[in-house]
C-alpha cells in the first residue's frame, strides 16, 4: 500500500533538481553578460585614452600660444573638427595648420570608434590648463549638468570641485 503513495516522488525530485540547475545556469549567464559589458567598457576606455594621449602629445610637440588657440578653435565644434585642412605629412605646416591637421586626425579616429571630442579649460584649475574630453555612447564631452542633445554630460564642476557624472561614459585627460 505505501508504494502506491510514493508514485511520482522521483519525478518531483527531478523537477526540483532541474529548477535548481536552471537557476544556476541563469546566474552564470548573468555573470557572462556582465563580463562582456565590462570588457567592452574597458576596450572603449583604452581607445579613448589612446585618442586623448595622442592629441595631447601632438599639442606638446606643437607648443606655442598660437597653436594652443588653434587647437581650442578647432576642437570647439564637430564642424571645425571635421574640416581637414592641410596634409602635414607631405609638406611644411605652420603651427596653426598643424593644429588643424592634428585635430582632424583625432576627429577621424574618434568618429571611427563612435566617440566624440572636446577640449576646454580644466575645471578647478587656476593655471588655465586644457582638458581633452573623449566620450562615447550617450555621453557628451562637456562639463555641465544638462546637455542640449538629451545625453549625459561627461563631468559636472561645482564650486566644491570636479567630478564625473555617475552614468557617463567618457575620459578626461589634462593636456599641458
Amino acid at each position: 500500500m505505501s508504494a502506491k503513495y510514493q508514485q511520482g516522488v522521483g519525478l518531483l525530485e527531478i523537477l526540483v533538481a532541474l529548477l535548481l540547475l536552471a537557476i544556476g545556469v541563469l546566474g552564470f549567464v548573468g555573470l557572462q553578460l556582465r563580463a562582456v559589458e565590462a570588457t567592452s567598457e574597458g576596450f572603449n576606455r583604452i581607445q579613448a585614452m589612446n585618442i586623448a594621449r595622442d592629441l595631447a602629445e601632438k599639442m606638446r610637440i606643437n607648443n606655442s600660444t598660437i597653436a594652443l588657440a588653434a587647437y581650442q578653435t578647432n576642437l570647439a565644434s564637430t564642424t571645425n573638427q571635421a574640416a581637414s585642412g592641410s596634409n602635414c605629412y607631405s609638406g611644411f605646416c605652420t603651427p596653426t595648420a598643424k593644429a588643424a591637421f592634428d585635430v582632424h586626425e583625432a576627429y577621424v579616429q574618434a568618429t571611427n570608434t563612435g566617440m566624440t571630442l572636446n577640449m576646454m579649460t580644466c575645471p578647478g584649475t587656476a593655471n588655465g590648463r586644457q582638458c581633452i574630453y573623449v566620450a562615447w555612447n550617450k555621453t557628451d564631452p562637456v562639463d555641465k549638468t544638462t546637455t542640449t542633445t538629451g545625453h549625459i554630460a561627461c563631468t559636472n564642476s561645482t564650486s566644491s570641485g570636479f567630478s564625473y557624472n555617475e552614468q557617463s561614459t567618457c575620459i578626461v585627460m589634462e593636456a599641458y
